[in-house]
């Protein structure tokens, strides 16, 4: 029988080690949050969890319920019912009968350690526990953190659902995600898309890092309001760093056959908007700023102050982590930002990140791109959709 021991930075990465080299059958014996040392033990080391797995142990999966806690019997916070890892199996409790043929003395004591590893999964942030968690819920718990959510949002969003769900609700996982999803599309505020009014002038700047796909998106707007709502467009580009995005918005101006404007400096602009003045829609590409920089957050803020925007979205990409995502909102709000624009959904691996920068930012969503094709893979950002996409509970080409 082969017994292997994985580390990682997080359980979601760890029990993808041992999905990856034992198979989706194997059973986790035992975890357990350890620190690495450096010069001789003197200075601690990052944090990682431990997790003991085999693919050739096979116990049962079982979780008691809470008829069998002894009512009146206190029962310490760290004691959590153990429940399955999809699509692993996961060990019983030492205190159940296991069958020991063939098990040898150092598996029974890992085994004997079981509840350690609930208690390491979810116990993460603020001194929370998750007392006595359903197998329904615990199943839940890891389908979110399979999504991408951290662990310390998965456990907050099961204890939100875990009063409203009750009986048979509780072997229902599609109803429990159900409600999952109407707590986060109730978290989502969207902007619609941009309202253009015949005879009055709309200025729509988009605004963010480098690389996000600022240029092509505004391609997209531009080809739809012309091409589909027959709407006068023109473009304004103040992205002099890079020579050839420039040409490349040259490019779908010509064939879409729209009127562009090149500025350098902020009189530039206020020229350029002037020369627009008769269009329904004019819309601004800025040249990307590092959310570090901040002389060039105020220069672009200078630029959008003297263009007069009636709207500044913020394009972020979907590929970027939760914290980044976070801190460079954070950083353009200086701009006057109004919107959120996400990208590249289509090269995401998981939309669990998104969650937290909705709720930190408190900007509606406007826009969702998912390609490179232009007119298309743009759609305007739905509440409903984007919770499902964010729990994995769709693919993002289902539009």
């Amino acid at each position: 029988m082969e017994i292997k021991t994985y580390r990682a930075s997080s359980m979601h990465e760890a029990l993808s080690l041992v999905r990856r080299e034992l198979g989706p059958d194997a059973a986790v014996l035992h975890t357990r949050e350890v620190r690495s040392s450096r010069w001789f033990g003197l200075i601690p080391g990052a944090r990682q969890i431990e997790v003991t797995a085999s693919a050739g142990v096979n116990v049962p999966s079982r979780l008691p319920g809470r008829a069998d806690i002894e009512p009146g019997v206190a029962h310490p916070p760290s004691t959590v019912a153990a429940a399955a890892l999809p699509p692993l199996r996961q060990a019983s409790p030492a205190r159940q009968a296991v069958p020991t043929t063939g098990i040898s003395l150092e598996v029974q004591g890992q085994l004997s350690d079981l509840q350690g590893m609930v208690r390491e999964l979810c116990r993460r942030s603020h001194g929370q526990t998750v007392h006595d968690l359903p197998e329904s819920l615990f199943r839940l718990f890891t389908d979110l953190i399979e999504a991408d959510l951290s662990e310390e949002m998965a456990r907050e969003l099961v204890e939100r659902v875990r009063p409203e769900v009750s009986g048979a609700e509780l072997a229902d996982p599609v109803l429990i995600m159900a409600r999952i999803a109407r707590m986060i599309e109730a978290e989502i505020p969207v902007a619609g898309p941009i309202v253009v009014s015949p005879g009055r002038r709309r200025l729509v700047a988009l605004v963010g890092p480098t690389g996000v796909g600022k240029t092509t998106t505004i391609a997209k707007l531009a080809a739809n309001y012309r091409l589909k709502e027959k709407r006068n467009v023109g473009l304004i580009t103040v992205d002099t760093y890079r020579i050839a995005a420039v040409e490349q918005l040259r490019t779908y101006a010509d064939i879409i056959d729209l009127p562009m404007q090149v500025v350098s400096t902020p009189r530039e602009m206020r020229d350029a908007v002037r020369r627009l003045d008769g269009l329904d829609l004019v819309l601004l590409d800025t040249a990307g700023r590092s959310p570090r920089d901040d002389i060039k957050i105020q220069e672009l803020k200078a630029f959008l102050n003297e263009a007069g925007a009636d709207e500044v979205h913020l394009v972020l990409s979907s590929v970027a982590g939760s914290r980044t995502l976070q801190q460079t909102a954070q950083r353009f709000a200086v701009v006057g930002t109004t919107a959120l624009l996400l990208t590249k959904l289509d090269e995401a691996t998981g939309l669990g990140n998104l969650l937290p920068l909705l709720r930190e930012s408190r900007l509606p969503v406007s826009y969702l791109t998912d390609g490179q094709n232009v007119p298309d893979d743009i759609e305007t950002a739905d509440a409903a959709r984007l919770a499902r996409l964010i729990l994995d509970m769709e693919s993002v080409s289902e539009s």
